[in-house]
């Protein structure tokens, strides 16, 4: 009897659990922390969080791979990783993007656009970070460097084609970042930008009529898709998405894809995403360098939006509010609202939240059409 309370204490995880298992357990408390009782962005937090939770408790199994021919059933969390690791999950994410989001803004004024493209500016520039860090290969560089655009499902996407060995630490970077856009945003745009710059009060957007938003996903679509063929997965499902919202026709798959397809993917993305994070993939250097680019490359492509809506600001004689540059990450529409709060408590009266997502919804579009150009040139595409 007495031996076999021995083995059922040797057999719990409390015997088999590392110094770094407990590290890993505690930032998944943090993040927990963070998502529940501060609020930022739950949706992707907690999942995440839990996933990375569940993924560090010991002889639990939860990521073991598939072994053999039915012998070795892979874990649960393994099996739901495969559609992150095989392109899957972020197209029919996109698909979900697509359905909520209104391109009015974007139509409305087409100059947004060009905030949409400075923002990716920051991808590139840790694209080169990474490079001369020594630490990373090209397509590992290129992988890391579309955490700059704060668009989870695309750096899920790029990195599953170009460095899946990276795959979990850049989806757990991106997503973090994603989530505490409204911690890492307003120091850096109110370090660009004046006071007099803050308040400036902008003109109320012109109406955008049905026909042209139901032909902006058709042609945006055929564009991308000929100039950056690689990208066409993920603005082609974008688009898919805008165009079931602007038809009409199709209400009751607008409201699959936005609601609970989107609710469910968003689960299963989120736990396995977390789920990578184990002690022994993130506690080592190179992911703490990801971790420190991914950063790096936010506040890059937070600050090119601010500095050329800076630009048009003076090119325009003053009638653009630089705070909306910021939104040109493709966080949506986090970003978006960070530019609002921010320019609200410079002018209670100001209301910069459509303006904002000109270059919130042009970001999605640039960050895809990023990961195609670096598809394009690293993949064999």
């Amino acid at each position: 009897m007495l031996q076999a309370v021995i083995d059922f204490i040797n057999s719990t995880g409390f015997m088999a659990i590392t110094f770094q298992q407990v590290i890993m357990i505690g930032i998944s408390f943090l993040l927990l922390y963070l998502a529940i009782a501060k609020g930022f962005e739950p949706l992707l937090l907690v999942p995440i969080a839990f996933g990375m939770l569940l993924t560090n408790l010991p002889l639990a199994g939860l990521m073991n791979p598939h072994v053999g021919h039915g012998h070795e059933p892979g874990g649960l969390l393994w099996y739901f990783y495969q559609g992150d690791e095989l392109g899957i999950f972020p197209p029919i994410i996109f698909l979900g993007v697509g359905a909520m989001t209104d391109f009015g803004p974007l139509i409305a004024n087409p100059k947004s656009l060009l905030l949409g493209a400075a923002a990716q500016f920051g991808i590139f520039i840790t694209f080169l970070g990474a490079i001369a860090s020594g630490l990373f290969t090209a397509q590992q560089a290129a992988a890391i460097g579309i955490i700059g655009g704060a668009d989870g499902p695309t750096a899920i996407f790029l990195s599953s084609k170009l460095a899946p060995e990276l795959l979990g630490p850049i989806a757990v970077a991106a997503y973090s970042y994603m989530a505490l856009v409204p911690v890492i945003q307003p120091p850096i745009m109110k370090a660009l930008t004046t006071k007099e710059e803050r308040v400036i009060k902008m003109d109320q957007l012109r109406a955008v009529s049905s026909l042209e938003k139901l032909l902006f996903p058709v042609v945006v679509t055929v564009i991308v898709a000929l100039i950056v063929p690689p990208a066409t997965a993920l603005v082609g499902m974008l688009m898919l998405g805008n165009l079931f919202k602007e038809c009409g026709v199709v209400g009751r798959l607008e409201d699959t894809a936005k609601n609970n397809l989107m609710n469910i993917v968003t689960i299963f993305l989120g736990i396995s995403v977390g789920a990578t994070a184990t002690a022994e993939i993130f506690l080592q250097k190179e992911t703490l360098a990801i971790v420190a680019l991914g950063v790096f490359a936010f506040g890059v492509g937070t600050a090119a939006g601010v500095l050329l809506a800076k630009v048009m600001n003076k090119l325009e004689g003053g009638t653009i509010n630089p705070l909306i540059g910021s939104a040109g990450v493709s966080a949506v529409p986090m970003a978006a609202r960070v530019s609002q709060v921010v320019g609200q408590k410079e002018n209670p009266s100001n209301f910069l939240l459509m303006h904002a997502m000109g270059p919130n919804v042009a970001g999605v579009i640039g960050s895809a059409v990023s990961a195609g150009v670096l598809l394009s040139l690293f993949g064999g595409y």
